[in-house]
């Protein structure tokens, strides 16, 4: 291979490598440890113009199921979003999704948000009673979430912990553009 080729190869293999860093980085602050009990695990929804959850929906939703602890003493889905791009709001998509991937716990939703300030806003009344807090997106979304979670309500963001929203390896190829879209909305306020 040519010396431009190689540069281009390792150029890629960077963005991969950082994108990857820099959504592991992100799923893991702001969070304290776990040590069980009752949980809320709280899915943001994603601009859906459709009649059904779009593949970000249903990929968060997914990453919500995984995030539910079976030994948790109580575990609430809670599912956030209006509908801010169809008539359906994002929460009702996602309810629906769950259901069909065989959830059967309590189902909560929070159906109408149509911003990230505002799926905290109106889910905080919904997470009081449980030892845990887990908010699901990609990471760097959730991150920001976890951020406004401990601004307009700090008693609760004592109770964040981990979800399961990270994995080496998803979404690979999207990870540097979604680390460039969270960054550039966290500079933007």
């Amino acid at each position: 291979m040519r010396k431009r080729t190689w540069l281009m190869v390792a150029a890629a293999g960077a963005a991969l490598l950082w994108g990857e860093w820099a959504n592991w980085r992100a799923s893991r602050r702001g969070l304290g440890p776990d040590h069980g009990g009752s949980e809320a695990v709280v899915v943001l929804g994603y601009r859906n113009p459709g009649a059904r959850a779009n593949a970000m929906n249903r990929w968060r939703v997914r990453a919500g199921l995984r995030s539910c602890d079976p030994a948790a003493s109580e575990t609430r889905l809670v599912l956030c979003g209006g509908a801010c791009a169809g008539p359906q709001s994002e929460a009702a998509l996602m309810a629906r999704y769950a259901r069909s991937r065989g959830y059967r716990g309590a189902l909560v939703l929070e159906d109408q948000s149509r911003s990230t300030w505002e799926n905290i806003a109106f889910t905080i009344p919904l997470l009081h009673g449980v030892e845990r807090v887990k908010i699901v997106s990609v990471p760097l979304h959730a991150e920001r979430a976890r951020r406004l979670l401990a601004r307009q309500s700090p008693e609760l963001a004592v109770r964040l912990v981990p979800a399961a929203d990270y994995r080496f390896g998803e979404w690979l190829p999207l990870k540097p553009l979604l680390a460039l879209y969270g960054l550039r909305k966290d500079r933007a306020g």
